[in-house]
């Protein structure tokens, strides 16, 4: 399939910008879409279906389903993003070193990488956890390291390409030191790739920061977080299927929606 004129607007790109505008929106500001309690219902309005009173139903405990999705915004992508910034600017570090500095630095490095790129991302992200200890803090750092390999790698191919150009080597051979080479002439042409690799992790993350929240490794119950919301409501998946579908449906729109976005920005960056 052919891809979309650069001036045509494409439906898919901006529903995807409106999701995480709408989400993003709902983590800084909850109380903005929703003026219930996350954290208390009413016993007497227990599993009730989406309706009128409720747009996503209710849950075990009476408590509004979708307010528990709006406050669950701030944690779930709150943690995403610490976690993608984590992995960015270790991964593009390691990157560069490795790649600038080249022969047993890059080889010990890379190995490294190596090392962490043979285990699922997955696993590792729950060992350490497991090592570590729950929450939300402990998370981001446990899918970050999972994801570093991903930066380094990338980073290191960009300066493998820029480090062998002319201005760089004349900047070289004029005598400006190896960090101000890096900086100034090598990572603003090495970093884009980078950009555009966060993007495209960061709804790898959402989907790994939910599944540990799922395994009961985030926030302790009552906090509202994504994951947790899917795995309080399998129980009771035959009475009130609404009460997993609902942050589930969400939590896929939101990774197609950056995933979608992530595509755009690739495919703009290799037309310029």
């Amino acid at each position: 399939m052919s891809a979309a004129p650069p001036g045509r607007i494409r439906p898919g790109l901006v529903l995807a910008a409106l999701l995480l505008a709408l989400v993003t929106a709902w983590a800084l500001v909850p109380d903005l879409f929703t003026g219930r309690d996350p954290l208390s219902g009413d016993p007497l309005q227990r599993l009730q279906a989406p309706g009128a009173g409720a747009l996503l139903g209710t849950d075990q405990l009476g408590r509004d389903v979708l307010a528990r999705v709006i406050h669950g915004a701030g944690s779930s992508l709150g943690t995403t993003a610490v976690a993608v910034l984590l992995a960015f600017g270790a991964g593009t570090a390691i990157g560069v070193i490795a790649g600038f500095l080249g022969r047993g630095v890059d080889a010990v490095l890379m190995r490294i990488i190596d090392v962490l790129q043979s285990i699922p991302g997955l696993l590792l992200s729950m060992s350490v956890v497991v090592a570590l200890g729950f929450g939300a803090v402990n998370i981001a750092l446990a899918v970050a390291l999972a994801s570093v390999p991903a930066f380094a790698r990338v980073a290191r191919g960009e300066v493998l390409r820029w480090r062998s150009t002319l201005f760089v080597e004349a900047a070289r051979l004029n005598g400006i030191r190896t960090p101000e080479v890096v900086v100034r002439h090598v990572l603003p042409h090495a970093v884009g790739p980078v950009f555009a690799l966060a993007a495209l992790e960061f709804g790898s993350a959402i989907l790994a920061v939910s599944a540990l929240s799922f395994l009961g490794y985030g926030a302790p119950p009552p906090q509202p977080e994504w994951g947790l919301l899917v795995s309080e409501g399998r129980d009771f998946i035959a009475s009130a299927w609404w009460l997993t579908t609902m942050p589930g449906l969400l939590i896929a729109a939101v990774v197609l929606s950056v995933n979608r976005i992530a595509l755009a920005l690739g495919s703009g960056r290799s037309r310029s």
